[in-house]
């Protein structure tokens, strides 16, 4: 019996090809974007999985409001880590990470820059899964001036993977770091991603017993079963008693002024998605992506499976007398069923089919947009396959049920007479499709349009400081000269400005501290802010304006103890008025003693934005001192590549072993959006394809309505009816639904629309012609897409319909 369903259905697909390659086209769309999706949401989900004990890893978090300015860090003080794992018995094991920053190794004669490296503690193996391929993961960063390098660092360095007991030569301390582990690369899927692990016992600041100084990545490993809101409260009962006991600090006052330092806990698991914090050891995600793909994956599912129904009913016509006469001839209901629903689950298992090979040829143009590296593994073929026969079984079923019950029940004496029931006006489930579909279309416009018009304006917003045309040379921190690099290059003909320091706008070196508007301290009289050092050049360079004062002048010895502050420090300081030749005190990093220094306000700079746009601007104090951590340069013209080679060669005269490094300050302030901006892209793609199948359903409709009045329409020309009346005729009741799906999805998106800007500081409000284009864009489409079939109709020989 199921052999026979299947070879009439076959039958009836073939000698219907049309029918069956839109309703395969349709189908294989709808699920070949879902797979890509699910491909996407299965790998942002996966993050840091590889770890067998994830469930019991916590990562401690620092919450601080103290001059006004409430900050929350991914990071906490020292001995934080030793002393939960000593006290707290719920705590098995607790480790440590320190990012390090300009950091070369000596390759030959090269010294070579390398952005993935950490200290860690030696215990960093026993709270993650980093399997050791050379070396005792028990000892392995035990002593200072070890290193542990992963499979691809050590093939780098030394054309092998068994190098333990090798020297790696450390340029930033002149020292030689011995090779005591390779661990295998770590994941992708990682929340960290270091080549190169020092141990942190080389530092003299990790021993440090200093509670109100937080620099460390702290993670703990607990016990099964431990109660995380349990866990957090102890973590922080313990941080609160070793805090208040700080030298020269009074909590009482401290807490009195409205101030507090906290800790907390993050799950390993929640990090990528759901943490945003300062100091974070890579650039998370956010969960609400995982969402939005994850309804735009089901949508366009919905969609295909609608169109499925559309189209066959729309045959319903056609297939009405083959059910006529199998009823009159005994066939009972259930076996019309089963037909139908077995043409619909071959159907589906062609499109499935078809959707796989589409997804993964597909794969490496979707991965180049997602910014992914997704493939297909056994590891992936083990839950995809089950998962494919699930789908067809359930989007056949679902897809072919509506068909296969509202075909078998034609009466057959009303088929075979002629009387079959009522046309398109009568479909009231039919329409109710169309509406769902754009529905779902014009929602996903109205969402793409309002994300690229927010990236345009964060493009195109005044920071308060110019990025065009500047160039950031890295790594001039390990120059003994870069005083003399910065005096040549400001020679090169082209060359407006350049400037010595690693705090850039568009960088992630920070220096958060205090100063003090009186020389003794309080919490009512400090200010919480970004301390930046810079030169002379830097305000010139990055085309900063001031609103008060004057900028730092060369040779003025005077001026280093001068600060230009910015205006939200202004603001919070309480200097409404003029800020000028107030003083604050502060205490400059590196000195022994704790002895207040005076500073003089010497201007205040027009607010820029250093963070990104989705946070308000904080305080900035900058300070004359020398940083010489990059080197950044205004270009006067727009073809750089003349100016980089001769940056280059000048730089390798004063520094030939170091590699030229640089980037364009317009570059990485994009780098900063790159989230949005895949997002935005991806939105545009599903869109697009969202739009795509909803049309092949209203094509379909169109087609069907057609097809029920076509007496109607055959006696309409002969009575006269120029073909736009016709087209008109037929096009009007599907514009009237689309009109409704733009009434029902246009408040929709404007409110989850409006929730999504809500997570940036500086955002462009949703405009009345984002929503107005996306109407008329819905109109203009399906009328375009009815008008296909509709003037196919008018155009007809009205003998052809009116002789049958």
């Amino acid at each position: 019996m199921i052999k026979n369903f299947i070879k009439t259905a076959f039958r009836s697909l073939l000698k219907n090809k049309g029918f069956t390659a839109i309703n395969i086209l349709g189908l294989a769309l709808g699920l070949a974007t879902c797979l890509l999706i699910v491909f996407y949401v299965v790998d942002e989900l996966s993050y840091d999985r590889y770890n067998t004990k994830a469930d019991h890893i916590y990562r401690v978090n620092t919450d601080i409001k103290f001059g006004g300015n409430a900050s929350s860090y991914a990071i906490g003080p020292p001995p934080l880590a030793a002393e939960a794992a000593s006290n707290m018995p719920e705590v098995e094991k607790a480790t440590r990470l320190l990012m390090a920053v300009e950091t070369r190794f000596k390759k030959g004669e090269e010294h070579i820059s390398e952005a993935k490296v950490a200290y860690a503690d030696s215990s960093v193996f026993d709270v993650f899964t980093l399997p050791m391929i050379y070396g005792n993961p028990k000892n392995a960063l035990a002593e200072p001036n070890s290193i542990v390098l992963t499979e691809q660092a050590a093939k780098k360095y030394f054309n092998s993977t068994n190098v333990v007991g090798r020297f790696l030569t450390f340029v930033n301390t002149n020292s030689n770091l011995k090779v005591t582990g390779v661990i295998k690369n770590m994941p992708t899927q990682s929340h960290f991603n270091f080549d190169y692990l020092l141990s942190m016992s080389t530092l003299e600041g990790s021993r440090a017993n200093v509670w109100n100084s937080f620099i460390y990545s702290t993670y703990l490993l607990v016990k099964p079963n431990t109660n995380p809101a349990t866990l957090a409260k102890k973590l922080d009962v313990l941080f609160q008693k070793h805090f208040a006991q700080q030298p020269g600090f009074n909590a009482a006052n401290f807490t009195k002024s409205g101030n507090y330092v906290r800790v907390n806990i993050t799950p390993l698991k929640d990090i990528h998605l759901l943490s945003n914090r300062q100091y974070e050891l890579g650039a998370n995600s956010s969960i609400t992506y995982i969402y939005i793909f994850s309804a735009i994956a089901l949508f366009i599912l919905l969609i295909a499976c609608i169109n499925f129904m559309n189209l066959s009913t729309a045959r319903s016509a056609n297939r009405a007398r083959e059910v006529g006469v199998r009823k009159v001839l005994g066939s009972p209901r259930k076996y019309l069923i089963a037909q139908f629903l077995s043409e619909s689950l071959l159907i589906t298992l062609a499109a499935t089919v078809i959707a796989v090979l589409a997804a993964w040829a597909l794969l490496p143009l979707f991965n180049q947009v997602a910014g992914k590296q997704l493939g297909i593994s056994l590891q992936t073929i083990s839950w995809l396959f089950p998962a494919l026969i699930v789908i067809i079984i359930v989007v056949g079923v679902a897809a072919g049920a509506y068909p296969a019950f509202f075909l078998s029940a034609f009466q057959p004496i009303n088929v075979l007479k002629g009387k079959l029931s009522a046309g398109f006006k009568g479909g009231g489930f039919r329409n109710f499709l169309v509406v769902l579909q754009f529905s779902v279309s014009i929602f996903l416009i109205i969402g793409t349009i309002v994300i690229y018009n927010q990236l345009h304006y964060i493009q195109q917003k005044d920071l308060g400081f110019d990025r065009s045309h500047v160039l950031v040379v890295k790594n001039t921190v390990g120059l003994s000269n870069a005083q003399t690099l910065k005096e040549q290059v400001k020679q090169i003909a082209g060359v407006s400005n350049a400037s010595l320091s690693g705090f850039l706008p568009t960088g992630s070196l920070r220096q958060p501290n205090s100063v003090f508007t009186s020389r003794v301290p309080t919490s009512r009289n400090a200010l919480f802010t970004e301390i930046w050092p810079v030169d002379e050049d830097y305000l010139q360079t990055m085309s900063m304006k001031l609103s008060w004062g004057r900028n730092f002048e060369k040779g003025n010895i005077a001026d280093s103890l001068g600060v230009i502050i910015n205006e939200t420090a202004a603001r919070m300081l309480g200097y409404t008025a003029n800020p000028l030749d107030k003083v604050l005190y502060y205490v400059p990093e590196g000195r022994t003693d704790t002895t207040m220094k005076a500073y003089r306000i010497l201007g205040v700079v027009k607010d820029f934005n250093f963070k990104s746009l989705r946070d308000n601007i904080t305080p900035v104090v900058m300070m004359l001192a020398d940083n010489t951590g990059a080197l950044s340069i205004k270009l006067e013209g727009a073809d750089v590549k003349p100016y980089i080679s001769q940056i280059e060669e000048r730089w390798n005269k004063l520094s030939p072993n170091q590699h030229f490094e640089y980037s364009f300050m317009g570059e990485d302030f994009n780098a900063a959006y790159r989230t949005e901006q895949r997002t935005g892209k991806l939105f545009l793609i599903f869109t697009t394809l969202a739009v795509v199948i909803a049309c092949l359903g209203l094509f379909s409709l169109a087609a069907y309505a057609a097809e029920q009045r076509n007496k109607e329409i055959g006696i309409r020309k002969v009575l006269g009816a120029s073909v736009s009346a016709i087209v008109g005729m037929l096009s009007k009741d599907f514009i009237k639904l689309v009109l409704i799906s733009f009434a029902i999805a246009a408040p929709l998106a404007w409110l989850v629309m409006y929730k999504w800007l809500q997570g940036f500081a500086y955002r462009q409000n949703i405009q009345w012609w984002v929503v107005a284009i996306a109407g008329i864009g819905a109109v203009v489409i399906a009328f375009v897409t009815i008008s296909a079939q509709s003037f196919k109709a008018a155009i007809a020989n009205p003998a052809d319909s009116l002789k049958s």
